[in-house]
C-alpha cells in the first residue's frame, strides 16, 4: 500500500467532510430549545413542540453514530488497500475492460448495502416507529431492501459499462461520447420513472372520478386547465403503507405528465390546499425550473467527465486506492477522482441550492397569484408539523443544504400567517386513522 499524497488528500477531504458535517448538525442543535418560540405558535402547541424537539435530537445522535461508523469504515477501507486487493482478486476471475469494472461495481454496492441496512432498520423499526410515522412491514422493508439493491445495480452497470467501454475505445475523448450518452441516459429515467420505476415500490392508482376524490379531481384538473398546464391524469400512490408522511409531485414531459399524489397528501389536506400544492408545481413547469436544472444537470456532468478524463490514466490516483501493480487503473482511478472532486461536487451542490431556493419562491408566488397563498401556507404548516419538521434551522445550514427554503422565510415571502378558519366536521366525517395514515 502505497501512502502518497494523493492518498492523503483524499483522507483529508473525507475527515474534513464528517467534521463539517457535525459542524452544521452542532449549528442546527444551538437553536434548539424547550420553550416554543413565538413564530411557531399556530404550527405547534407547546407538547408537539416537545416532540419535534426530541425527534429532531434522537435523529441528530443517530446520524452522528451511522456517520461515524461509515466513516471510520471506509477510511479502514482506504489505509489497509483493501480496493486494490479486491481489484486484484477479480482480475483472477476476468480482466476484460468492461467486465472487470462491472463486477467490481457489483461487489462495492452489494456490501455497501449490506453495511447500510442494519442502520436503516433501526431508523424505520426504531426511530420511525417510535414516533408514529413508519408503517412498514418488516417484509416490505426487506423487500424495497432487495429491489433497492437490483435498481442501483442496474442503473451503477450501466453508467459504469458505458464510460468503460468508451474509455477503452478514445481514452482521449470519451468524455465527450460519454456525456452525450449518459444525457439520454438520465433524459430517459426522468422521463419513464412514474411508469417504469415507482411501480416497482408503490401502486399508482387515477384519483377517482366520483365521491370526494371526484370532487378532488375536477378541482385539479380544473386547475391544470385554468393553467394552462397539460397533464393525462391524476394519481394516487400508496405511500402510506410505508409512512405518514406526505409528499407530491408531477412527472414526465409534454402531454405525457402526471399529477402523483400520495394518499398521506389526500388525508392530511383539504382540497383547496392540494389544489394550492398543484399550483406550486405548475408554479416550476411555467417558470421552466424543470429544463433549466436539467440543463445544469448535464452541463455539470459535461464539466465532471471532461475533468475525469485528464486523471483517469494517473497511476498516482490508483496507488492511492491500494493498487501495487505500479500501472493505471479504470475502475481505481474512477473511484479515486470521485473522492477528489467531492469538495468541487459539494461547491457545486450549494450554488445548486441557492437557486433550487430561488425557484421555490417563485413557485409559490405563482401558486399566490392564482389566489392559493394562503391555502398553500396552511397546507405546508400541516405537513411541516405532521412530519416533525425543523423549522428554525441555523441560517449557514440552509445556505449549505436546503434546497427549499425554511417553512418561516416561505411564509414571510408571501407576507402570510396563520391558518385560516376551517369548517368544522362531525364525528361521523372524519376519516378512519386508526390504520396510522395521517
Amino acid at each position: 500500500m502505497e501512502y502518497n499524497a494523493v492518498f492523503w488528500v483524499i483522507v483529508a477531504i473525507i475527515a474534513l467532510s464528517f467534521i463539517w458535517g457535525q459542524v452544521r448538525a452542532a449549528l442546527n442543535r444551538s437553536r434548539m430549545g424547550d420553550t416554543l418560540p413565538a413564530e411557531l405558535v399556530g404550527i405547534y402547541d407547546t407538547d408537539d413542540y416537545a416532540r419535534q424537539q426530541q425527534y429532531q435530537r434522537t435523529y441528530g445522535k443517530f446520524s452522528l453514530i451511522s456517520g461515524s461508523v461509515s466513516t471510520l469504515a471506509f477510511l479502514l477501507v482506504l489505509f489497509f488497500g483493501v480496493l486494490g486487493n479486491l481489484e486484484g482478486v477479480l482480475q483472477q476471475v476476468t480482466s476484460h475492460y468492461v467486465l472487470l469494472p462491472l463486477l467490481f461495481v457489483v461487489v462495492i454496492v452489494v456490501v455497501a448495502t449490506l453495511l447500510s441496512l442494519p442502520f436503516e432498520y433501526y431508523s424505520t423499526f426504531v426511530i420511525e416507529e417510535q414516533f408514529g410515522f413508519n408503517k412498514s412491514t418488516k417484509i416490505t422493508f426487506f423487500l424495497d431492501a432487495l429491489k433497492n439493491l437490483l435498481l442501483l445495480l442496474v442503473l451503477a452497470g450501466v453508467v459504469v459499462s458505458i464510460v468503460s467501454f468508451l474509455y477503452h475505445l478514445s481514452p482521449q475523448w470519451f468524455w465527450v461520447w460519454a456525456w452525450i450518452a449518459l444525457t439520454f441516459f438520465s433524459v430517459g429515467i426522468t422521463y419513464f420513472y412514474s411508469q417504469l420505476i415507482v411501480p416497482l415500490f408503490n401502486k399508482q392508482t387515477p384519483l377517482k372520478e366520483e365521491g370526494e376524490e371526484g370532487k378532488l379531481r375536477t378541482a385539479l384538473m380544473q386547475l391544470a386547465e385554468k393553467t394552462v398546464f397539460p397533464i393525462s391524469d391524476v394519481y394516487v400512490i400508496d405511500g402510506s403503507k410505508r409512512s405518514t408522511k406526505a409528499n407530491a409531485y408531477f412527472a414526465g414531459f409534454g402531454k405525457r405528465k402526471r399529477i402523483c399524489l400520495y394518499d398521506t397528501l389526500i388525508d392530511d389536506l383539504d382540497t383547496e390546499e392540494i389544489a394550492a400544492v398543484l399550483a406550486h408545481e405548475i408554479g416550476h413547469y411555467k417558470k421552466r425550473h424543470v429544463p433549466i436544472n436539467m440543463l445544469l444537470a448535464v452541463v455539470q456532468q459535461g464539466f465532471q467527465l471532461w475533468l475525469m478524463s485528464l486523471f483517469l490514466g494517473s497511476v498516482a490516483l490508483a496507488a492511492a486506492m491500494g493498487s501495487t501493480t505500479g500501472a493505471s487503473s479504470f475502475i481505481l482511478g474512477l473511484i479515486a477522482f470521485s473522492l477528489l472532486y467531492g469538495p468541487i461536487s459539494e461547491l457545486l451542490s450549494v450554488g445548486g441550492n441557492v437557486l433550487s431556493r430561488r425557484f421555490e419562491y417563485q413557485a409559490d408566488a405563482f401558486a399566490a397569484s392564482y389566489g392559493y397563498g394562503q391555502a398553500l401556507v396552511d397546507g405546508l404548516k400541516t405537513i411541516s408539523a405532521k412530519a416533525l419538521a425543523n423549522m428554525t434551522p441555523h441560517p449557514i445550514v440552509v445556505f449549505w443544504t436546503y434546497s427549499h427554503p425554511p417553512l418561516l422565510q416561505r411564509m414571510q415571502a408571501l407576507g402570510i400567517s396563520g391558518f385560516t378558519e376551517k369548517p368544522e366536521l362531525d364525528v361521523e366525517d372524519v376519516p378512519d386513522t386508526s390504520d396510522g395514515e395521517h
